[in-house]
Order: structure tokens, then C-alpha cells, then sequence
């Protein structure tokens, strides 16, 4: 009878010690596994962006993050979008035949370089030395530009010069045309960035 109490006492501490030993592992396994998920910094790293563009008037440009990149948005003018096709033998690629894979989705391989006619989105960097060009939408004759300037961009870093559809003139130190990032329309007015089918 007096051994007993102590078998007790014995199981006692054996499932103390089995619970705790558990709890321990448990709180070791937990974080080992979760360093298997992306950080919350990958995911937004790589997450679409929504753009809402329905202030986006003729002739102005909005700028979302994606990936660290600026990516531009900009509603061309009927002018701009009349003068692409009228410059083609003064661009490098005016097809967007090189890298397309890389720097034209197929739903972008036309004179627009977009989905919709007077919507351009493009990644804003130069694809010269990554450098970021200005927007000059302006046509005509300004400094570092020539006299018949049909608008477009320029890089500052080096005189690369791209059109109002991010194709780059002949002759100039960028080898591509602007990247245009994988996009679709949620709606009329609202843009996803980095995404390009529906789930």
C-alpha cells in the first residue's frame, strides 16, 4: 500500500516532464518550420499593387511602387497616340521584337504598347544603366532634345530617349525599349500591377 503514493508521485513527474519536453519541442519546431514561409517583407516585395486611375486625365502621368521599381501609368493624349506610328523609322525596336519575353507581354505586342490605346504602363527605369527618365510630354523643340520632339522621356544620366510608348530612339545608349510589368484591368478605372491572370 505505501508504494502506491510513490507510483503516483512518479507518473506525476513522468507526465510533467513528457508535457514540458513537448511544449519544448513544439516551441523549437515552430519557428525552424517557419522560416519554410516568405517573410512578410518577400511577400510585399512581390505582391500585385491596385492602381486606381479614374483622376488620371489626358496627358498626365501616376507613379505606383511595384518590387522597388517606379512604374509608370500615364493616359496619352489622341496627339500622342496619332504621332507613334509616324516615328517608327526613327525608333531602335519600334516592334518590341527584342526581349519580348522579358520586356513586352504578349497582351502589349502592338503600336501602343498596352491593352488599352490611351493607357501606357511601363517600368520606369532606363534600360541603360538604370537610371530613372523624366517625363517630356511636351512636343517641340527643348534643351537636350531635338527640334521635332514628338514627347516622350529622357534620361538624364546618359540622353537615352524614349517615346510616349517607352520605345527607344535610334542611337542611343539604352539597347531596349521600357519594360512593361505583367498588368490587368480589375475594372475600368482600376490597374493591377504585377499580375496578369485571374486566379
Amino acid at each position: 500500500m505505501s508504494n502506491q503514493p510513490v507510483d503516483q508521485s512518479r507518473r506525476t513527474w513522468v507526465t510533467a516532464a513528457c508535457a514540458a519536453g513537448g511544449v519544448g519541442g513544439l516551441a523549437t519546431a515552430v519557428p525552424f518550420v517557419s522560416t519554410f514561409q516568405p517573410s512578410e517583407k518577400a511577400r510585399a516585395a512581390g505582391a500585385a499593387v491596385e492602381a486606381d486611375i479614374s483622376a488620371l486625365q489626358p496627358g498626365e502621368m501616376m507613379t505606383v511602387e511595384w518590387r522597388g521599381k517606379p512604374v509608370w501609368i500615364i493616359k496619352r493624349t489622341p496627339e500622342q497616340l496619332a504621332a507613334l506610328p509616324k516615328i517608327e523609322g526613327e525608333l531602335a525596336d519600334p516592334k518590341s521584337e527584342r526581349k519580348q519575353a522579358e520586356l513586352t507581354p504578349e497582351y502589349c505586342r502592338n503600336g501602343n504598347r498596352s491593352i488599352k490605346p490611351d493607357v501606357m504602363v511601363a517600368v520606369g527605369i532606363c534600360t541603360h544603366l538604370g537610371c530613372s527618365p523624366s517625363s517630356k510630354f511636351q512636343a517641340g523643340a527643348q534643351p537636350s532634345l531635338p527640334d521635332n520632339w514628338p514627347g516622350g522621356f529622357l534620361c538624364p544620366c546618359h540622353g537615352s530617349t524614349f517615346d510616349m510608348a517607352g520605345r527607344v530612339f535610334k542611337n542611343k545608349p539604352a539597347p531596349d525599349n521600357l519594360e512593361i510589368p505583367p498588368h490587368m484591368y480589375l475594372s475600368d478605372t482600376k490597374l493591377l500591377i504585377g499580375e496578369d491572370k485571374k486566379a
